[in-house]
């Protein structure tokens, strides 16, 4: 275990300041010690996108990065997007569409989407398959999740 380290972060919109061993990785930071269980524990090796979150923005697979990368940062998780009791657009969409299924990568499919349409409000099929293409779905719902993400094109 390293010697714990004192980092300042922002995490769906609150400032947080907290003692961690740097070398933890931002998974397990935000699963054990700051309760946000909607960001999913999948493959631990980068591979399936269910751990993806927003890091200043960019979607990330939290399994690959170390908690001290978290410094000076901000933070989004799937718990992050609603506002004001009010689902974020592309959350509704996945609803609506049935883009669900089991439900174990609806958090980091949304994520993806969701900074894909904060790059490119109007993203074509291609740009849509290619934000995607670092989450695997297991149950199939390729179809039902890229027409969620095109129903919120301009949202």
């Amino acid at each position: 275990m390293s010697a714990k380290i004192t980092i300042n972060f922002t995490v769906n919109g609150e400032a947080e300041t907290r003692e961690v061993d740097p070398s933890r990785m931002l998974l397990k930071f935000i699963r054990e010690d700051l309760q946000l269980t909607g960001t999913k524990e999948g493959c631990e090796v980068g591979e399936c996108g269910a751990c993806m979150v927003l890091l200043d923005g960019k979607p990330v697979n939290s399994c690959l990065v170390p908690v001290a990368e978290l410094d000076g940062k901000e933070l989004i998780t799937i718990e992050g997007l609603a506002k004001d009791g009010k689902l974020d657009p592309v959350q509704q969409a996945f609803i609506d569409h049935a883009a669900t299924q089991c439900g174990y990568c609806t958090p980091g499919m949304i994520i993806s989407a969701r900074a894909l349409l904060n790059r490119n409000p109007f993203p074509t099929d291609d740009d849509i398959n290619e934000a995607l293409s670092g989450n695997l779905c297991r149950c199939g719902a390729y179809k039902e999740i890229r027409q969620a993400v095109k129903d919120c094109a301009g949202k």
